[in-house]
């Protein structure tokens, strides 16, 4: 005879409680198909028309069943009758229940919320909102995820059109705008940095199998933007903020600095983290200090190398963060410098295209100190020529122990800025440079930052700390 098999109290009672749940959905999916064939209305309805109903009904079904499925999980707090006030302790005894109808992905929910009001503290409470995470306002949290997302790839009129075509749910432009700022206001870069357990396991990812550890590249670079001034706000009686007409104010391509981490796995670019923002190089030097202080990169478990032109306002701040780095000028900017002087010197000949190719072999190999007496001893051809050698002399001299590019890539490191280019275009210039878009800095500064969050896989973090700032306001 075999053993009994011996069931918890626990255990039967969950058991009863989802069937009870199982009952009350089927009474709800029953409810939506009562809809679905009083809208189906041809004996023999094509694929389209199916669809069209199914998708046009969708909300009262997803809607119906999160609505019942809240109230069974939380059927204690519908029926609770009291509440001690939150300021002064006292019991509150509950009062009619107040309906709030809410919209979410899944389609609106309806809640009758039990209501407790003090006297003493002229205060009421829901706790039913706080238990189940209500957000402010009627769009809940996971619908204003959605709009965040959406407006971070596509401009506000359109991202309007394409959730209401997506969803079903209607949301304004200006709506989105408002959204969009409550959400990246007050983002730093550590707010949208991931964390270092994750950067960790990128470097494990990308190490696995190799006796070296992987080469991890710092691009630093700017990219330009369009700015709209202050002064382009404005208002006037009797009516709120508007724009200030076009020929009031004069827009500025600003530089919005950023740089980014990235991992190199053979030909492959794994992006680590980034971080853009309109700014001047003392706050972007301040964003690399906290990302190096917060410990985020694990400067031991990789070979770290910067990459980046010749600004000067750059390597100050790379040689005062790393300064164990391995500093590489970017070869393709030698290669343009290289090719300004060949063009003044000998005009678009054969010979200008010789000279560069061999110079270019040179400094490849290492030879800088030979292209620099080369530059030196060219007899001058014209004062273009002499301004051209003159300026590529500085530059190759400035920074000629960043020039061993045969060395470089022999170490497995990159020899060009690729990667903070490709960053500049997918974060800065695929978003804000629009056709007539041009921007405050203040939102820029925010829709970057959002960016950077998509970019470097935080937005879920981000959304909670948005959801934090709500729940304490």
């Amino acid at each position: 005879m075999g053993a009994a098999e011996v069931i918890s109290f626990e255990e039967v009672r969950a058991r009863k409680q989802w069937d009870a749940l199982r009952h009350q959905l089927h009474d709800r999916f029953d409810q939506w198909l009562d809809g679905l064939e009083a809208q189906l209305q041809e004996p023999e309805p094509t694929l389209t028309q199916v669809t069209e109903t199914v998708w046009n009904l969708r909300h009262a079904l997803t809607g119906g069943l999160t609505e019942t499925i809240v109230a069974h999980t939380h059927r204690n707090e519908y029926t609770r009758k009291q509440v001690k006030c939150p300021q002064c302790d006292w019991l509150l005894t509950a009062r009619a229940p107040v309906p709030r109808t809410v919209e979410t992905m899944g389609g609106p929910v309806q809640l009758a919320r039990p209501y407790f009001y003090c006297r003493t503290c002229r205060c009421g409470v829901y706790p039913l909102d706080e238990v189940v995470g209500l957000s402010a306002g009627r769009k809940q949290l996971d619908v204003q995820k959605a709009v965040a997302k959406l407006v971070t790839e596509v401009p506000y009129d359109e991202a309007h059109t394409l959730f209401r075509d997506l969803s079903g749910l209607g949301m304004g432009s200006e709506r989105m705008h408002t959204l969009t700022n409550h959400v990246a206001e007050g983002l730093t870069v550590l707010d949208v940095a991931p964390s270092r357990d994750e950067i960790e396991g990128h470097i494990v990812e990308v190490g696995a199998g190799n006796w070296r550890r992987p080469v991890l590249v710092l691009g630093v670079d700017g990219a330009y933007v369009p700015t709209r001034p202050s002064s382009a706000r404005g208002r006037r009686p009797g009516q709120g903020r508007y724009r200030a007409k076009r020929a009031r104010w004069q827009g500025q391509w600003r530089d919005a600095k950023g740089f980014r981490f990235s991992l190199i796995d053979g030909d492959r670019i794994v992006h680590v983290l980034s971080w853009h923002q309109v700014q001047n190089e003392d706050q972007l030097g301040e964003a690399l200090k906290q990302v190096k202080d917060a410990g985020l990169i694990p400067v031991d478990q990789v070979r770290l190398c910067v990459v980046a032109d010749g600004a000067s306002w750059i390597w100050k701040h790379v040689k005062a963060l790393f300064p164990g780095a391995r500093q590489v000028l970017d070869y393709y900017h030698c290669a343009a410098y290289l090719h300004r002087v060949a063009k003044a010197q000998y005009g678009a000949s054969v010979r200008a295209l010789e000279w560069v190719e061999a110079t270019m072999t040179r400094l490849y190999m290492g030879k800088v100190g030979s292209v620099l007496g080369g530059l030196r001893r060219m007899q001058v051809q014209s004062e273009e020529a002499a301004k051209a050698i003159a300026n590529c002399w500085e530059y190759l001299a400035a920074h000629r122990e960043r020039t061993a590019y045969r060395k470089f890539r022999r170490g497995g490191y990159p020899l060009g800025s690729g990667g903070i280019e490709s960053s500049n275009k997918f974060i800065c210039h695929v978003r804000l440079k629009r056709s007539g878009a041009w921007w405050y800095e203040v939102n820029s500064n925010q829709m970057l930052a959002l960016r950077c969050a998509k970019y470097n896989g935080t937005l879920d973090q981000v959304f909670a700390r948005y959801q934090q700032k709500q729940q304490g306001a």
